[in-house]
């Protein structure tokens, strides 16, 4: 059952918790997908199954969430996770971050470590809003992008992809990879080789970048952005129990 938290920025965040033993397992999604996804879904009966502790929520803009997706920002949805994790998580907890949810994640092992017992990232996309977008961008995106605080991109699913000049210029802020980083837990890494929106250079450079005396990456030959078949979607289990295995709370 959906239930909502009203952040101290006055967002209204739809969330499932599921009470149970610690360390509690935290998902954290995509760039514009919610907990109704299937990665979310097979972990929440997971954990059901086990009666280990769950916590899955949409970020504001997302979802069920309050808010307009094209009015957020990394730091809007880094602070949802915060405010998420504080209130409704006791104790360290196993982050498991997907796609952009890699890059909150990190962001939140960096600054609130006693908050994290293990990290588990899959098709991670730290800084993807400098990397990715801000890379791309054509010298007409770049201008347009300052001069009416937003571009649009062609969308494979519909309607075209708005990003803001916010979103870039915040995104810049909240970069992992232009200092240390040091990660003093159990850190796994999922990556597909056939990914189509993170490259898997991507994994290799925050392999390289982060410190620490357990992370590990794991390639996954032909897998997707998705990551979701049914092989993935058991490794993905089988990765969250080996860090829970190797915890030292």
């Amino acid at each position: 059952m959906t239930d909502f938290l009203t952040t101290d920025a006055g967002r209204r965040i739809a969330y499932e918790r599921l009470e149970g033993q610690g360390p509690g397992v935290v998902f954290l999604g995509g760039f514009r997908s919610d907990m109704q996804g299937s990665k979310a879904l097979h972990l929440r009966d997971w954990a059901a199954s086990l009666g280990r502790a769950f916590l899955r929520f949409d970020y504001s803009g997302h979802g069920e969430s309050s808010g307009a997706f094209e009015e957020g920002c990394i730091g809007d949805w880094a602070a949802d996770a915060r405010a998420a994790i504080a209130a409704l998580t006791d104790g360290p907890q196993v982050l498991v971050g997907s796609s952009m949810g890699g890059w909150i994640s990190l962001l939140i092992a960096r600054d609130h470590p006693e908050r994290v017992a293990g990290l588990v990232t899959i098709a991670a996309a730290p800084d993807f809003t400098e990397r990715g977008f801000w890379a791309g961008f054509s010298e007409e995106q770049r201008g347009a992008l300052s001069r009416d605080g937003q571009v649009a991109l062609p969308s494979e699913y519909g309607a075209p992809l708005i990003l803001t000049r916010r979103l870039i210029e915040d995104g810049r802020q909240r970069l992992v990879l232009d200092r240390p980083l040091a990660l003093s837990f159990p850190v796994r890494m999922l990556q597909g080789t056939a990914d189509a929106d993170v490259p898997v250079s991507w994994a290799h450079d925050l392999l390289d970048h982060a410190s620490g005396d357990d992370i590990r990456l794991t390639l996954v030959k032909g897998a997707d952005h998705r990551f979701s078949s049914p092989a993935c979607l058991s490794l993905i289990v089988a990765t969250i129990e080996d860090v829970i295995q190797n915890v030292r709370l």
